[in-house]
């Protein structure tokens, strides 16, 4: 990663969170919240954008599990063959944590173990033809 460029940090008030910058700047999407763009009304409409110039590749390349953009299709099949969306998928698979499973843990009920879910990786819009 290499050495940070900030010099002098120990009475500045300013930056003092600068490690919380970093961690937060490539943030992506949680799984719950994947999941519920995984729903079939919220999906169709995250893959069929309008063209939106500020996003990489106009909006119109998007990996639903992996909330990423790409610049092509091309790029796009080849990020399903790769080892981060295969791992995305697999974490998908497990029913998101809810409110109901937490006051179980918590001793307000009986324990029952996470459904799993059937995920697939989304149809390009060639094998949709």
């Amino acid at each position: 990663m290499g050495k940070s460029k900030q010099i002098g940090n120990h009475n500045s008030d300013k930056h003092k969170n600068i490690a919380r910058k970093w961690k937060t700047k490539r943030r992506t999407k949680d799984l719950d919240q994947i999941h519920s763009d995984m729903k079939p009304e919220t999906a169709t409409k995250l893959l069929h954008q309008e063209v939106d110039y500020d996003v990489t590749g106009c909006a119109q390349h998007y990996c639903l599990h992996c909330a990423r953009y790409f610049v092509d299709m091309r790029s796009l099949k080849e990020h399903f063959k790769t080892k981060i969306h295969k791992k995305q998928l697999r974490l998908l698979r497990e029913e998101p944590y809810t409110q109901a499973e937490a006051e179980r843990a918590a001793g307000m009920g009986s324990y029952v173990a996470p459904k799993k879910i059937d995920v697939k990786t989304q149809p390009t819009e060639e094998e949709m033809d």
